[in-house]
């Protein structure tokens, strides 16, 4: 039989990243914690995580046994919560993932209103532009601008969002405003690459045609933090290509200027996942519809 103590040990132990940690927050010692992981797994007839001296990983069987597991505690959350008499009540750590520039500008802001509602809500938030595996990295949800849906996830859609080019009117001022999508070429372009190129294919969409376009772009100045190169365009270095969010303030503030505006990126909704389960722990229920309100207000005044 399985106990629920050891159940919360594993599912821990995988947002921890390690035992020692899910045993200092549950209070058990690393030799318990062993133990009882290794009862588990005994008990289930199968090996959950793979263990090193570095990192834990979760085995296939082990990511299917993660969601279940979420799934079972979270009901028991419920549960424990309605005798309580309150359901509505969000506690617990909530571990969220986003996009840098996304999070410091909304997802850090919500996260704070959030948390000012909910006194026993412990709020943890990774910013990164990489790809995060919810289930791998322990987290309750993820948000992210665009790209496919992880099948094992559920999606929410949060606001409709595009990709712009923009630039300071100081620049554009100095060396002219591009009339056409060939004219990027011969424009400085801040360009997002991870590989250390100098440039990058911008693909563009027509509005009101369709008609697409791929230009090839290049520059004097090339990262991969999206909020650098933000900085770069806000310096009258360069034109940047940024999701409308990202500068949505700086153009109505006039700090930075849309060019080619019949011209945008392609669509990239902003969207937020969370595992495929029937019943969510009240903490991440109240966060995705919290972030739905605050995006509606944006998306109302777009």
């Amino acid at each position: 039989m399985v106990e629920l103590a050891d159940m919360r040990l594993f599912v821990s132990a995988v947002a921890c990243g390690s035992l020692s940690a899910a045993g200092r927050e549950l209070g058990f010692s690393p030799a318990v914690g062993s133990k009882r992981l290794s009862r588990l797994e005994t008990n289930l007839g199968v090996r959950l995580l793979q263990r090193s001296s570095r990192r834990l990983a979760l085995t296939e069987e082990g990511g299917i046994y993660y969601e279940r597991c979420l799934a079972i505690l979270a009901e028991v959350t419920d549960a424990e919560a309605a005798l309580g008499g309150d359901r509505r009540e969000a506690q617990g750590v909530l571990r969220v993932s986003s996009p840098v520039a996304l999070g410091r500008r909304w997802i850090g802001p919500a996260l704070a209103e959030l948390a000012m509602m909910a006194p026993r809500l412990t709020v943890q938030l990774t910013l990164t532009d990489q790809i995060v595996d919810l289930i791998e990295g322990g987290l309750d949800c993820v948000v992210r601008i665009g790209g496919a849906s992880d099948s094992r996830l559920i999606a929410r859609h949060l606001i409709d969002n595009r990709r712009i080019i923009c630039a300071t009117p100081a620049y554009l001022e100095k060396h002219g405003t591009p009339q056409n999508p060939d004219a990027l070429s011969t424009h400085d372009c801040i360009v997002m690459s991870r590989g250390g190129l100098a440039h990058a294919d911008w693909r563009l969409e027509q509005q009101e045609t369709g008609l697409q376009r791929t230009v090839r772009v290049k520059g004097r100045f090339a990262t991969d933090n999206g909020e650098l190169a933000h900085d770069w365009a806000l310096a009258g270095l360069g034109l940047v290509r940024r999701s409308f969010l990202d500068v949505a303030s700086e153009l109505a503030s006039g700090q930075l200027v849309e060019v080619l505006p019949q011209w945008a990126g392609a669509d990239a909704p902003v969207q937020v996942l969370y595992a495929s389960r029937r019943h969510l722990p009240v903490r991440v229920r109240l966060f995705i519809d919290h972030l739905a309100d605050v995006f509606a207000r944006v998306g109302a005044k777009q």
